[in-house]
Parts: structure tokens; C-alpha cells; sequence
């Protein structure tokens, strides 16, 4: 496994970077998103003024399947679990008085990554902002979104056209964005084990790699900017080796491709305690398994991390909850001396011999999934999607059993039920979006709408980058469904196999 007490040196197990942090504490990273875009943009204010150091954008359900607010399918779900994104005004209330060449930006979104990327990179054009300038992540796992979420729009080879489209053209565009977040915290929250995740998030990794390979990408053209996202459970000594698995295996992998940078060996990664941890009982004692969850994601090296608000089991977090999650991170960092230590448990026996068994356990799966066809093949036939359902249904059965005790669920557990006000959303912020919307289609330049979606379709039927026509699109007010039913006019709509 190689020198694994030497921190910034192959293979990574004790850290990517030297000094850790004590050279520059991880980004905190609070993912919010919710109603309106006034209304997240004064969550954001307000996370940056308590010291959030960078941004986390959580979109609704239509926005994230590429639909308007105003499309029958949006009925019921606009703004609910993040905020309603139609069109470039949308964006321009989102980030009003942030300054896009100072604040990093992380977006989840996958299907429609490309759409709001050039949203993004739209509003930073209209203010002046070097495109060059730009920093942050979009998402653009769709592999993860087949196998276990299932946001998806096209079918899986256009997914992965507009998913390699958008590399090449951040590779020449946006150096500094991270052009995509391959996940194992989704597949996580769906069931599967610390070893599942790796093996499944790595895999899926490995057929980017490869796709971006196969469309003209050099492997040092991409995989710097190439970032993970990984769920944090209870289970605290398995978590710091996982995430110190992790970065060694994704080294061996990178290997295979012999990159001349080193930074194409790095497998850096953003954080997210685990939401599927949250009990509605007893809910504040979840402020505190969410501070031993970032306890370990800081141990294990991460990069950025978001710490989930204790309400989040009963609704979206209040402002007070949210500035709660964001205060345990700043207590790590300030108070408690984590950052003097590098990796400070390396060197024990536990952990050495649990994060060796955790690759071993990883390298079997992935070893499987290769043999069965690889990531795709896999995906198509359900193999993925099995395994997930059978840890999930493992877990369950063993917290009903109480072979794993959850406190308040099947152990301390309390008759009095709590009185407690979760965050509420205003519905007439859904009726004014859908309201804005149709104003803007009133009263558009229809000939610009035009030309600019007929061009898109255009260069969706050919082989060029898709990037610079969405870009125009955008630009011309066309919105995010209007643009994602021309790529489903030509690209088609897939639904997964009878079973899976």
C-alpha cells in the first residue's frame, strides 16, 4: 500500500496535500436550496455572513428532471426539496450581490448538468466575470441517477455524450471547475455498505475515465478536475478508513492510464453527513451524531464538507438549524485541535488493518462489476441496483431486530412527542414563479427563442460540443424545460428495465 504515514505523497491514504489543514481548513460548503431564488439567495447571504466559505445549490425535483414550474409534471413538487430554476432571471436573482470570481459554487444536478452550467456561466458573462475565473463543481453523475436515485432524462448514451461534452468544453472554458462529482453519497442513503459505495462510486469513476478517453480527452486533460462526494455515516472508525481506502484505490486505478500530473491521482472529495441517519425521533440528538459523522469526514480528509441540520427528518432546516450544522463544522476547525494533526490516527493497528480489509472488500465488487460487463452493462441488467436493495433491506431487518440500535427508534426511546416547528414554505412563492415564468414567455423576442433552440437542435443531431448553443439559449431567455425538450425531441427519454 505504500509509504502511508507521508501526507502528499503517493498513494494518498494519509492525504493528498502536505500540510493538510493546517495550510487551509476544508471548505465549508452548506448545501441550501429551497422555494424561490429570493428566498435562497437570502439563505446563502446568510450562511456567508456566518462564515460559510463556499456554496451549495440544492435544486427542486422539475428543475433537476429538466422541466419548467409550469409543466403539468412540476404540479406539486415546485420548490419543495430546492429551489425553482426556469431561466437565466431565476439565476440572476440566486446570486444577487455574490460575486461569482470570489465565492466557489457547487450544483447538484445531473441530468440537466449542462443547462444549468450554462446558466451559470451565462450570468458570469453578463457581469463581466472571466470565464476562466470560475470555480466550483457541477455534479454530472448520471450514473448514479440510473442506478439508484433515478433523476434521469435520456437514454444512457446521450447522458454520457452531454457528460463528456461538458469536460471538454470546461477544459477549455472554466479550467478552474471541477467538471464533475462522481457519487457514492446517494448510493449510500439508498443502502448500500461503506465498501458498496467505494466499489460502485470508483466503478463509475472508471467508465468516465474512459468515456472521456474515448471521445478525445487526454487523461491529464481531466482527471484533475475530476472530484468524489461521499456520504458519512455513524459507524466513525469505518468511515475515516473508507475515505483513506478511497483515495489509495483511486491512485491504483489512475495508474492504469499513466497520467504525467500528479493531480490526476488525487481523489479529492466533498462530505455530506448522512440524511438517511436523521430520526424524527428525538430530532436534536441529531445535531450530535451529525457532529461525530463530520468528526470523521475531517479525520478521514476531506476536502469540503456540508454538515446536515437535526430538522432535516422532519423538513427543510430553519435558518437557526442551518447556523447550528455550520457552527459544528467551525468547532472542529477552531476549537478542538484537529487541524495541527495530519491524519493523526495513521500509524494504529485498527485502522491500518480496517482500511486494508475495506480495499480488499472494494477491489472484490469491482472486480465482479468488470467481470460482468462493467459499470454500464451493470446498470442495464440491475446488478447495482440488487445489490443496494439487499444491504438496505440487511439494515433494516437488523434495526427491527435491534442488532443495530438507532437512539430513540429502538433504544432510549420516548412516548412524549416533541412539540417542534419545522421550516414552513410559503405557497405563493410557487404561484409567482409559475407567474414570472409565463410573463417571461409573453414577452421574449420569440424570434431569438427561436433560431437559438433550433440551432441547439442542430448541434444536438451532430457531433459538435453542445455547451456554446445551450450557452446562447439561455442567453436568448430560453428556459431550462424549453431547452431539455429539445435535446428529448432528438436524444429520446429512457425508462429503466421491467424489474430493475
Amino acid at each position: 500500500m505504500g509509504n502511508m504515514s507521508s501526507p502528499g505523497k503517493p498513494p494518498f491514504t494519509s492525504g493528498i496535500y502536505h500540510e493538510m489543514y493546517r495550510k487551509k481548513v476544508w471548505t465549508m460548503r452548506q448545501y441550501a436550496g429551497f422555494s424561490s431564488a429570493k428566498e435562497t439567495n437570502s439563505r446563502f447571504l446568510s450562511l456567508l455572513t456566518n462564515g460559510q466559505t463556499g456554496l451549495s445549490v440544492a435544486f427542486d425535483l422539475p428543475t433537476q428532471l429538466g422541466l419548467d414550474s409550469d409543466d403539468d409534471l412540476s404540479l406539486g413538487e415546485v420548490g419543495k426539496v430546492g429551489v425553482a430554476i426556469d431561466s437565466i432571471h431565476d439565476m440572476k436573482i440566486l446570486f444577487k450581490d455574490i460575486n461569482l470570481g470570489e465565492i466557489s459554487t457547487s450544483m447538484t444536478i445531473n441530468a440537466p448538468a449542462t443547462t444549468l452550467l450554462a446558466l451559470y456561466v451565462a450570468l458570469a458573462d453578463e457581469k463581466g466575470i472571466p470565464r476562466k475565473e470560475l470555480r466550483g463543481t457541477v455534479q454530472n453523475d448520471i450514473l448514479k441517477e440510473y442506478i439508484a436515485r433515478g433523476l434521469y432524462i435520456f437514454p444512457p448514451e446521450h447522458s454520457l455524450r452531454l457528460t463528456t461534452d461538458l469536460m471538454k468544453w470546461c477544459n477549455k472554458n472554466t479550467p478552474k471547475w471541477n467538471t464533475i462529482s462522481i457519487s457514492g453519497y446517494h448510493l449510500r442513503e439508498a443502502g448500500c455498505t461503506a465498501s458498496e459505495e467505494l466499489a460502485l462510486t470508483l466503478t463509475n469513476a472508471l467508465y468516465y475515465t474512459r468515456c472521456a478517453i474515448n471521445s478525445g480527452l487526454k487523461i491529464d486533460e481531466f482527471a484533475p478536475r475530476m472530484s468524489f462526494f461521499f456520504g458519512c455515516h455513524n459507524n466513525f472508525f469505518e468511515e475515516i478508513c473508507k475515505f483513506r481506502a478511497a483515495r489509495t484505490l483511486w491512485y491504483d486505478i489512475m495508474s492504469e492510464f499513466n497520467p504525467k500530473n500528479i493531480k490526476s491521482s488525487m481523489l479529492r472529495f466533498h462530505t455530506q453527513t448522512s440524511g438517511v441517519t436523521l430520526t424524527a425521533q428525538q430530532p436534536m440528538v441529531n445535531a450530535i451524531r451529525v457532529a461525530y459523522q463530520a468528526l470523521s469526514a475531517v479525520l478521514g480528509g476531506t476536502q469540503s464538507l456540508h454538515t446536515n441540520s437535526f430538522d432535516e427528518a422532519l423538513g427543510l432546516p430553519t435558518e437557526e438549524s442551518a447556523t447550528l450544522a455550520l457552527r459544528t463544522q467551525q468547532i472542529i476547525a477552531s476549537e478542538i485541535g484537529i487541524i495541527e494533526n495530519i491524519d493523526p490516527l495513521t500509524g494504529s493497528i485498527m485502522i491500518e488493518n480496517k482500511t486494508k480489509n475495506i480495499m480488499a472488500e472494494v477491489r472484490k465488487i469491482m472486480s465482479e462489476i468488470e467481470d460482468n460487463g462493467g459499470s454500464m452493462n451493470c446498470i442495464i441488467s440491475g446488478y447495482q441496483q440488487k445489490m443496494i436493495h439487499e444491504s438496505a433491506w440487511k439494515h433494516m431487518k437488523n434495526v427491527e431486530n435491534k442488532d443495530i440500535e438507532v437512539v430513540g427508534v429502538n433504544k432510549y426511546e420516548e412516548n412524549n412527542k416533541e412539540d417542534f416547528e419545522a421550516q414552513r414554505l410559503d405557497i405563493n412563492n410557487t404561484r409567482k414563479q409559475i407567474i414570472h415564468l409565463q410573463e417571461l414567455k409573453k414577452n421574449r423576442n420569440e424570434d431569438a427563442i427561436k433560431n437559438a433552440l433550433q440551432e441547439l437542435s442542430r448541434v444536438c443531431k451532430s457531433e459538435e460540443n453542445i455547451m456554446d448553443s445551450i450557452i446562447s439559449a439561455v442567453k436568448a431567455e430560453a428556459t431550462v424545460g424549453e431547452i431539455n425538450n429539445v435535446m428529448k425531441d432528438v436524444f429520446g427519454t429512457w425508462i429503466s428495465p421491467s424489474g430493475v
